[in-house]
């Protein structure tokens, strides 16, 4: 006969063992680049698969044709990378497809009959307008205030206010 005595001695010590947070949930933020997540990158290639999950077994569900554009990273798992676009589309992209490079588009969630965007000369609405961009132009991100963004791209450089961008958060501060 085995003696019971040493249940309770024993699950007092497994209480004093630290447990940690799992590293298997493979959407916990940073799993697998242990980087901050959700954070934005651009694609990297002119030609990137979407895919329904992270490996190539699931299906191509689109494919993004333009390199540069802005994503939001939403998840990982291992070397996939969930992302989600300025239409509010998710999919799975291989990692080496993205890249750490800001990238901005211009209010892409304008309505039709919106104006262009203006574009300043500097981080304010007194200053020098230099440009009007149409919804979607892409460019590149320089520094952002919080407020304002300086962006640059094919003929343009100058300051934009940061809430007509996709592919830099509200408050954001970029250096």
């Amino acid at each position: 006969m085995i003696s019971r005595n040493w249940l309770l001695p024993a699950l007092a010590l497994l209480m004093l063992i630290p447990v940690r947070p799992a590293a298997t949930d493979p959407l916990a933020p940073g799993a697998a680049s242990g980087l901050p997540i959700p954070r934005f990158v651009s694609l990297k290639s002119d030609r990137v698969n979407v895919r329904g999950g992270p490996n190539k077994d699931h299906e191509v569900v689109w494919v993004y044709t333009k390199a540069a554009l802005p994503v939001e990273i939403t998840a990982e798992f291992d070397n996939w990378r969930r992302v989600r676009d300025w239409d509010g589309g998710e999919g799975w992209v291989y990692h080496s497809l993205l890249s750490g490079r800001r990238m901005i588009m211009v209010a892409p969630k304008a309505k039709p009959n919106e104006e262009a965007v203006p574009l300043f000369d500097r981080a304010e609405r007194t200053g020098k307008l230099t440009a009007r961009l149409q919804p979607g132009v892409q460019g590149s991100v320089k520094r952002c205030t919080g407020d304002w963004c300086r962006i640059a791209g094919d003929g343009f450089d100058g300051w934009i206010e940061q809430d007509r961008l996709w592919g830099v958060y509200p408050n954001e501060k970029i250096d």
